[in-house]
């Protein structure tokens, strides 16, 4: 017992050959750290997990492997495996020898603790003791898996049985002295060591394993391996030697062996420039593949060894593209020099080799530059001079043969280029981020990734930075902290000014960005007052030549707008003009200069031109002189237009304006300086002339549709009442005025029109949804959208469906056929994608078995003669047959057959029917005598209809059903299971012999066969064995579903999203797309999918747990998708705890979880695996119906193992798991839930791959530090494995946004030459990954060759629309912006950009040009539309193609929904004040600008503008009805008779406050594609259940985050939850969400439309007021009450008690740190008014002025009242003054009092309060006495006083800090307090009511669930909890 148990404490005793007293001590010295370790952790229990190789911490990440054996060896042999781990615990003690490391210690105790255990429990198995237990278990399991199954063992499962030997080696070196190793372990050891190398881990290639691979067997990545390996003429590099490579000495070179080998260019590129092994690793695949899929495409041949001489230069030349244009850009030289053969013209292999490092080097700099990636010019930098040292060392070396050795610049250890020039860039950014306090500082004041990278847009960085990098740069420089920022230590340094533009928080960026357009529509806007104000007012007065001067001095406006654009070019650039060019800041100060020159001029030549000048005119008269010349000004205006003239002639000739914007010749350059100022981006970005002929058609029809409805709607019918208004004298006014003696009544004129000039500046967004309806449904038409949309129009078309597929969907076949084989052959191929799309649907459970059998196409026609049809079609056709034959009395066969041929699927059903039942005869019987019986009945039969016309003679058709019947019998028997069928043969015998008789004796008038019974065929003689090929059984299937199939298909499938697919997918077909490649000459693609912590399968518990309801997620989808459900329970059989993970799976793919878009995303490889079988499978393959699905993936066959291959060459799916380390090593449930999913979806898909930022400590210096991985990891054998880790400057996602910093770190793990962005929360399908290489094909459509797309867009399909009302309203604006908004954006209009959908990129052009995102914090919140900005301002096309869709999920609950539009809107503010926007604006022609601003950022402006209408106009009235003006002017008698167009004029707006136009998109969208009858009643429906109500609450979201982000900032990102949202949100919930954003501004409204109608209802009539503010009563309500209208259980009493209880909670619970918003509102007070903390002093200064607007209430009413006696001084006012004050003094007596006296001095304070009740009323009294204060006079007052208090209010948040300083914060608060309390009663009020009425409760279910009662489900069920008794059963 001592020798085998205590032996491996001491390294084996005395047995062992002698004392190991190092290993002894190692034990010991072990055993008393760890105890003490032991000792502090004695209560922390063991975390829980699956393995604890998976627990490692990262700092210890190399003893994984050595658990990992362990645990995979542990059922073998238990004592091998404890000493694997307790070498594993020597190793991490090692390691970190005090347990410094984060985790270290934890894992040290847990691991301590089994070996304890394992210690006592586990013994030797082979041997006596350890030493030789282990050389035994190593000899074992090399002779088992290496020596006798290396021919029987696949190359996978190698690499492990190899990664386990070795393992076991380094344990047996421990334990077994190196004298007592045997010699037969050595020899297997080295063995081991020399053939380990072939089986390492790899991503796709195996470039370094043994054994056949079918990949590597391909010709292309041979010859592009062929092409890296060539590296015998290269120099070869020296080390200097480090510390930490001793054996390295001073100028020893580098041999083609050990760690720094030499197999390629990489190879080389790595060890000169010192890139890290994982980065080297990455780029050789990633350059392989690239360089195989680009040659393919060239060749013809099929085998070949050299790489075509054009595939290197063509993917250089798309490399380098940025690169050479960034060199002409700057005027440098290009340093991609050519080597002497290419410079001389010869193709030689040396100037591929040139080319390949230049490529590589490019690729090693981007797949280690992390951040810097999104900064491409900084890249290019970088490159530029270490492409230069690369040039010098193969110049001064390549054909020398002096071994002279070179140097570069930076040299030392692996990581050099990372440390010396990466980390150095990464600082910097780290810096500014810090400085930008995570974006809550203003954007003026830090430098973001554009200002950075836009710093290598200048000289300057080659004369500043330099090379080596110079430290001092004033790149490197940080700005100086300000005052507010002095006590942040982490920023200092001198300060560095902004790059090029300056980000301000201002709204002068729409007028700055877009001032063509607001010029324009100024100018127009004054043209048609000019005309309108004219005698005629018709607009042929523009030719009376005084007019037509009056409307000449728009220019003079036009020169006061510019004036006005220069001097915003200064103030806004200001902090940026340190950055610029003095010939930049020369032209600001000119532009300014000119403009003012310009102001003078016209306005003195135009004051000229005026016959009797006054004022001001008179003045410029007079300064004008002696040029008072009538002509001067129409000199000036032709002067002023000519460089307009000059940019309009450019504008008609497209190609020369893209040539002089490119160019960059200092001639082009110097003329362009005035219009266009050099810079590198936002050039040439000009169409074709077709495209600008197209966009700028449609924007002239829109604009004069648009001011032609302003003109004569808008503007003219109001001249005539103003003219009125100004001419009625001073008016009697009802409160003290400060300007009485206003000529002209300019307030009323004022208070008119300005919401008309409102709405004139926001209705061309009404007319662009107008027009781009039309135009889009015009262009979907002429897409052939929508010609197949039911089941009945793809049932009328299906004949033509196979061979308009094979014309669209398969590559052109070489060789010609006749028609009749072409056919057959179209058939064949389109039934292998048909039947694996309907398996597809099956394995989705959206159709049943039955629906399955129905839809499937035969996979081969055998020798039937006709077409074999889906039984679909022929269902029912067979009986119907039967009966018309049965049933037909006439003798005449033509008769009857024509009444068949009628119907051509019948005839086909008949004919197939025939010949099937008598092959199937055949093939069964083995007798040739029983045989030629049935030959004879079948030409008996055959002559009786072609020839003798006698087929009803001969047989009687009245005995046709009851064959029927029989052979259905003989059917279903031959259908029965093979093992079984022996049993049934009698069976088999007795039916056959019956229907024969049958045939024989019944139906054949004059029986066939020999004349003696003897002689007669017995039918006995069969050959069951055929019934095992699945051919036959086919045969037999689908003949038995054409005989019994009695009902009409017409139904099938029932499912509605199965149906939509199938129509969609038979619709595309006939669509233009792209010419089809062969899968191996297509694009090669990756897919990205960005992760964070989603939910990525549903756990048992998930679907089990029971909301506030007692609704668990299960039961809510069994009765949301109950056809579905019901299909999964007969396809798995499930029985409550079986099959749970099928069970799991199901609920998932009906979520929006990762796994659900995992599997949709492999539909790629399954569809190209199919796909290559097609193109490469002979034609007897295909025709003969070759099964191509294979549940097995390991089939041998060369075909498929080749069809995969290329799949795997063509297509990556990399997920992008950010936190997938952490979540590895986390002992939370969710996280550890998250970590085991994936991991099994890697398994279980084993070409998915998960990239990962890994966070480790290493020791520095003695000192611990953390260090950043990128990871890539793939599914092993039970757990992940590591193929690829590249070691980061610091943590990636420190720096921007959360979401493209995740893309950015896992891109470099993508493959191919496209890449598409997948969010989370997509879903793809089989069928339309079928189209995935057409899609591709556009790349390289000759359409697109002058202007190749950079950016595919997709369509999409939003799978939520189901849930609800809500999710079906949002599903529907959705799917009319994916479809027919993003169709008319590409195609005419050309500014279609990237939206965060399925989008394709040109990975190649992207990945040079800053990715496929951008991801400056906060300025970039929206970070995807910035890759379209980004991609179009640097030349690229962004284009649209609907034959595809992508499914995708949206939110479905409405404070979901308003979190994603509060996102988005924020997201669009920080757009607004981008320089992205701005260079977009100034640099498209005047039509492709209006395009741009419509649908970006003008949307969300028009919606804040329409928000501004509605305010603008009720404080116009409020001023109208409390000053007086109103009833004076509608009293005077010349306005009583000629009131109608005033009325008109008021009520104008009101018509586009209702929206409805803005769901014309939806309504198209529907009508092409459901049909227009659908779309009307769709549309009806939608309004009953309250969709205006929806999309105005909405409008409020829009118009609340845009504004205040603008003003404020305090955009973030914030998530929304994808879960299934059926839940009753509380009252606190929705008053927290919505309080600013919708409660205030709606009750603000409330309170203007009673004053309103209050105060004006004596003179005005009430059909007047409902007929002016009848839409802003809606807009309330909505604001109101939405979000009670659309929350479940909203008006449910016992609800509406708890929310009481829980929100009164809320108000009173005190706050302080560390509570959240949702248990405190002090807490959540503090948080709301978190933006107006760090915004800037003209935010605070606007919002103060803002809240003013609130006095004119006091101000207004305090006159109205009687105790006013009608006077109308301002003592008056002042009075209230008085009393508001004295009101706010007793508060704050109250408040201190309470303070003060509450807890000691109760009684003086309720004396106090006694006093202060007595005194109150006592004044009343005084009040209601002696001064006539009546009752409605309080309640007046309380109107009047409350919103100055809201004012009040305001202005303390907006001057927070002098307040506090002040010490009324406090007060502040409390005022605060007491007005929620106000404002909550208010909006509860009407709730608690209406709960009252359970109908109502009744109603609002059936409002929300709709669709669902629509499709017979249950809701009140669900939300009532009345569940089922077995909720797994159906």
């Amino acid at each position: 017992m001592a020798s085998s148990g205590k032996q491996p404490a001491t390294g084996g005793g005395e047995t062992s050959g002698g004392p190991k007293m190092g290993r002894t001590l190692s034990r010991k010295m072990t055993r008393i750290q760890t105890t003490h370790d032991v000792q502090q952790e004695e209560d922390a229990p063991a975390p829980p997990a699956p393995a604890d190789s998976e627990l490692v911490p990262a700092s210890l990440a190399s003893i994984v492997p050595i658990l990992r054996v362990a645990n995979e060896i542990e059922q073998d042999n238990p004592r091998v495996a404890y000493l694997c781990r307790f070498h594993a615990f020597e190793k991490a003690h090692n390691l970190d020898p005090t347990s410094s490391m984060r985790g270290v210690r934890q894992f040290k105790t847990y691991l301590l603790r089994r070996l304890e255990r394992d210690e006592a429990e586990t013994r030797p198995q082979l041997a006596r003791n350890d030493p030789k237990e282990i050389q035994k278990y190593y000899q074992r399991y090399y002779e088992t898996y290496i020596k006798e199954g290396a021919a029987k063992i696949k190359p996978a499962d190698m690499a492990k049985h190899y990664q386990i030997l070795s393992v076991l080696h380094d344990v047996l070196k421990t334990v077994v002295p190196p004298e007592r190793v045997e010699d037969e372990i050595k020899r297997y050891a080295k063995e081991v060591e020399r053939k380990k190398g072939h089986f390492a881990q790899y991503n796709i290639l195996p470039l370094h394993v043994s054994g056949a691979s079918e990949i590597m067997e391909l010709p292309e990545i041979r010859a592009a391996l062929s092409a890296l390996r060539k590296v015998d003429n290269l120099p070869r590099p020296r080390l200097q030697s480090t510390a930490n490579s001793q054996n390295l000495t001073n100028n020893t070179l580098v041999h083609n062996d050990g760690d720094h080998s030499i197999h390629d260019l990489l190879d080389w590129l790595g060890i000169v420039f010192r890139f890290q092994k994982g980065n080297v690793a990455n780029q050789r695949e990633h350059l392989v593949l690239l360089l195989a899929n680009i040659d393919i495409r060239k060749r013809t041949q099929d085998d070949y060894a050299l790489l075509d001489s054009t595939t290197v230069s063509k993917l250089a030349k798309q490399v380098f593209k940025n690169y050479r244009s960034w060199c002409d850009y700057l005027h440098c030289p290009c340093n991609i020099k050519p080597s002497s053969f290419e410079a001389s013209g010869i193709v030689h292999e040396d100037a591929q080799q040139r080319e390949l490092l230049y490529i590589g080097l490019y690729f090693l700099i981007w797949g280690e530059a992390s951040n810097i990636r999104f900064m491409p010019e900084c890249l290019c930098y970088i490159f530029h001079h270490m492409a230069n040292e690369l040039d010098g060392i193969l110049n001064s070396n390549v054909h020398s043969v002096t071994g002279a050795f070179f140097e570069p610049i930076y040299q030392g250890e692996e990581e050099s280029f990372l440390q010396n020039i990466v980390t150095p860039i990464y600082k910097v950014l780290v810096k500014e981020v810090q400085r930008s306090r995570h974006g809550s500082v203003s954007h003026s004041r830090w430098r973001n990734y554009d200002d950075l990278n836009e710093y290598f847009w200048s000289k300057e960085c080659f004369h500043d930075l330099g090379w080596p990098i110079n430290p001092e740069a004033h790149f490197f420089m940080h700005p100086k902290a300000t005052k507010s920022e002095q006590h942040d230590q982490n920023i200092t340094g001198r300060r560095r000014l902004k790059t090029n533009f300056v980000e301000v928080r201002t709204f002068w960026h729409l007028f700055r960005s877009f001032e063509r357009m607001w010029t324009f529509f100024i100018l127009a806007f004054q043209a048609m007052l000019i005309i309108a104000w004219s005698p005629s007012g018709s607009l042929t007065a523009f030719f009376d030549p005084d007019v037509f001067r009056r409307v000449l001095s728009i220019f003079i406006t036009a020169a006061f707008l510019n004036f006005f654009q220069a001097t915003l070019d200064i103030i806004l650039s200001w902090k940026a003009w340190g950055s610029k060019q003095y010939t930049q800041i020369l032209r600001y100060l000119l532009k300014f200069a000119v403009a003012t020159a310009w102001i003078i001029i016209l306005s003195a030549s135009y004051s000229g031109s005026i016959e009797n000048p006054t004022g001001l005119i008179k003045l410029f008269s007079n300064w004008a002189g002696n040029w008072r010349n009538q002509s001067l000004y129409t000199y000036a205006i032709i002067i002023y237009m000519l460089p307009n003239i000059f940019s309009a002639l450019l504008f008609l000739l497209p190609p020369l304006r893209r040539s002089v914007e490119l160019s960059n010749s200092r001639v082009f350059i110097l003329l362009m300086w005035w219009a266009q100022p050099k810079l590198y981006v936002g050039r040439g970005m000009h169409e074709d002339m077709l495209s600008l002929l197209k966009y700028t058609l449609f924007w002239i029809l829109l604009l004069i549709s648009k001011l032609a409805f302003s003109y004569y709607v808008e503007i003219y019918p109001l001249v005539e009442p103003t003219k009125m208004i100004m001419a009625i004298g001073a008016p009697n006014y009802a409160w003290h005025e400060f300007f009485p003696y206003l000529q002209h009544n300019i307030g009323v004129v004022i208070t008119i029109w300005a919401p008309i000039v409102l709405v004139y500046f926001m209705d061309t967004q009404i007319w662009y949804a107008i027009f781009s309806t039309i135009f889009g449904g015009i262009h979907g038409a002429f897409s052939h959208l929508g010609e197949i949309r039911t089941l009945g129009m793809l049932r009328s078309r299906f004949e033509t469906v196979p061979s308009v597929f094979t014309e669209n969907l398969m590559p052109t076949p070489n060789e010609k056929n006749s028609k009749d084989q072409m056919e057959r052959m179209n058939i064949a191929k389109f039934s292998h994608i048909w039947n694996e799309f309907i398996s597809s649907l099956r394995e989705e459970d959206l159709i049943s078995n039955r629906e399955r059998d129905l839809l499937l196409v035969p996979y081969s026609f055998g020798d039937i003669s006709v077409v074999q049809w889906p039984p679909f079609l022929l269902a029912s056709k067979i009986p119907i047959a039967l009966d018309m034959a049965k049933d037909f009395k006439k003798k005449d066969d033509k008769e009857l057959i024509n009444k068949i041929k009628h119907d051509k699927h019948m005839t086909s059903a008949v004919i197939e029917c025939y010949e099937t039942l008598r092959d199937i005869l055949k093939e069964l019987l083995i007798d040739e005598h029983e045989k030629r019986s049935i030959d004879n009945i079948c030409k008996a039969v055959e002559s009786s209809i072609t020839t003798e016309h006698n087929f009803l003679v001969k047989f009687r058709m009245s005995e046709l059903p009851l064959l029927s019947a029989k052979l259905a019998k003989l059917l279903n028997l031959l259908k029965g299971d093979n093992e079984d069928v022996e049993s049934y043969e009698s069976q088999i015998v007795t039916v056959l012999q019956d229907i024969m008789e049958i045939i024989t004796q019944d139906v054949m008038t004059s029986g066939h066969g020999t004349s003696s019974v003897e002689d007669r065929p017995k039918f006995s003689n069969l050959n069951l064995n055929i019934m095992e090929d699945a051919s036959w059984k086919e045969k037999v299937d689908r003949l038995h579903l054409l005989l019994t199939i009695k009902e009409s298909a017409i139904d099938v499938p029932i499912n509605l999203d199965a149906r939509r697919r199938i129509t969609f997918f038979a619709n595309s077909l006939f669509m233009d797309l792209p010419p089809t490649p062969k899968v191996r000459n297509m694009l090669s693609f990756s897919v990205l999918t960005p992760y964070y912590k989603e939910d990525v399968l549903y756990s048992e518990e998930e679907l089990k747990k029971e909301n506030e309801d007692g609704i668990s997620t299960l039961f809510y989808l069994q009765k949301i998708y109950p056809d579905e459900w019901k299909n999964f329970l007969e396809r798995v059989k499930f029985d409550n705890s079986e099959n749970m993970d099928e069970l799991r799976h199901w609920v998932s793919y009906r979520g929006q979880t990762l796994a659900r878009t995992v599997r949709g995303m492999m539909y790629y490889r399954r569809a190209l695996r199919l796909q290559c079988f097609l193109d490469t499978a002979k034609d007897p393959d295909i025709l003969g119906g070759f099964r191509t699905y294979s549940p097995d993936e390991n089939n041998q066959d060369h075909i498929l193992a080749r069809a995969l291959a290329i799949a795997d060459m063509k297509f990556t799916y990399v997920v992008s798991c950010q936190v997938y380390g952490i979540q590895k090593k986390s002992t939370e449930a969710r996280d550890r839930s998250c970590y085991t999913n994936i991991l099994n979806l890697m398994l279980n898909h084993h070409s998915l791959r998960v990239a990962y930022i890994d966070e480790a400590e290493e020791t520095v210096d003695n000192k611990t530090q953390k260090c950043y991985y990128s990871v890539l990891v793939k599914g092993g054998d039970k757990f992940d494995e590591e193929i690829y880790r590249i070691k980061l400057p610091g943590k990636p996602t420190d720096i921007g946004e959360g979401k493209p910093e995740n893309q950015n770190h896992a891109i470099i793990f993508t493959r191919g030459e496209a890449l598409q962005t997948i969010d989370m929360n997509q879903d793809n399908y089989l069928e339309e990954a079928f189209k995935i290489r057409n899609v591709l094909g556009e790349f390289l459509r000759p359409k697109y060759q002058k202007h190749p797309p950079t950016i595919l867009g997709l369509r999409e399909h939003i799978f939520t629309g189901s849930v609800s009302s809500l999710a079906w309203f949002m599903s529907n604006q959705e799917t009319s912006f994916v479809t027919i908004g993003q169709r008319i954006l590409a195609n005419p209009l050309k500014v279609r950009f990237h939206y965060g959908h399925p989008d394709i990129f040109d990975r190649i052009f992207h990945l040079t040009r800053g990715g496929i995102s951008k991801a400056s914090r906060i300025i970039n919140l929206s970070e995807d539309i910035f890759s379209g900005f980004n991609s179009t301002l640097r030349g690229g096309n962004v284009t649209h193609h609907e034959y595809m869709q992508v499914g995708k999920g949206r939110d479905v609950g409405l404070n979901q929904i308003s979190i994603f539009e509060a996102k988005v809107s924020k997201g669009n503010g920080e757009q607004t004040l981008s320089r992205d926007v701005y260079r977009l604006g100034r640099r498209f022609d005047f039509y492709r600008m209006l395009s741009f601003y419509f649908t970006t950022v003008g949307f969300y402006f028009s919606s804040m503008i329409t928000v501004l209408t509605v305010y603008v106009f009720l404080y116009g009235r409020l001023y109208l009805v409390m000053s007086g003006l109103e009833r004076s002017i509608l009293e005077d008698p010349r306005i009583q008779q000629n009131n109608k167009p005033l009325e008109n004029a008021l009520a104008s707006q009101s018509v586009f406050q209702l929206g409805l136009l803005l769901v014309l998109p939806m309504v198209m969208e529907v009508g092409l594609e459901k049909g227009f009858r659908t779309a009307i009643g769709e549309f009806i429906i939608m309004q009953l259940q309250l969709a205006s109500v929806f999309f105005t609450f909405q409008l409020g979201t829009k118009a609340h985050y845009f504004g205040r982000t603008i003003l404020h900032g305090g955009a973030k990102y914030s998530a929304t939850g994808r879960g299934f949202v059926v839940f009753h949100a509380k009252f606190a919930d929705n008053y927290r969400m919505y309080s600013r954003s919708h409660f205030v501004k709606g009750l603000e409204l409330m309170i203007l439309l009673v004053v309103y109608e209050v105060y004006g209802h004596s003179y005005r009539s009430s059909s007047l007021y409902l007929f002016v503010t009848m839409s802003m009563w809606f807009l309330v309500v909505s604001w109101l009450f939405a979000p009670f209208i659309f929350n479940p259980s909203g008006f449910e009493w016992q609800k509406t008690v708890d929310d009481w209880t829980d929100w009164k909670k809320w108000m009173g619970n005190r706050g302080g740190i560390g509570i959240a918003v949702d248990r405190s509102w002090e807490s959540w007070w503090e948080t709301e008014h978190e933006h107006l903390k760090s915004t800037s002093i003209r935010g605070r200064m606007l919002e103060i002025i803002l809240a003013l607007r609130f006095l004119i209430f006091q101000y207004g009413i305090v006159y109205h009242l009687n105790i006013a006696h009608n006077s109308r001084s301002v003592l008056v006012y002042g009075l209230s003054w008085l009393v508001m004050l004295t009101v706010l003094l007793v508060l704050k007596m109250v408040s201190m009092g309470r303070r003060g006296f509450g807890t000691d001095f109760q009684l003086m304070f309720r004396i106090l309060k006694g006093l202060l009740f007595l005194g109150f009323v006592s004044v009343m009294t005084v009040l209601f006495v002696v001064c006539n204060l009546t009752l409605s006079d309080v309640f007046a007052a309380l109107l009047g006083f409350m919103p100055t208090g809201w004012s009040i209010l305001l202005i303390g948040q907006a001057c927070r800090p002098l307040v506090r300083r002040l010490g009324f914060w406090d007060s502040i608060k409390e005022l605060g307090r007491a007005y929620e309390y106000i404002m909550g009663m208010v909006i509860f009020v009407p709730i608690v009511v209406l709960s009252w009425f359970p109908f109502v409760s009744e109603f609002q279910t059936r409002l929300l669930f709709n669709q669902a009662f629509s499709r017979g489900l249950q809701i009140s069920m669900i939300l009532a909890g009345r569940k089922d008794s077995n909720m797994y059963g159906s």
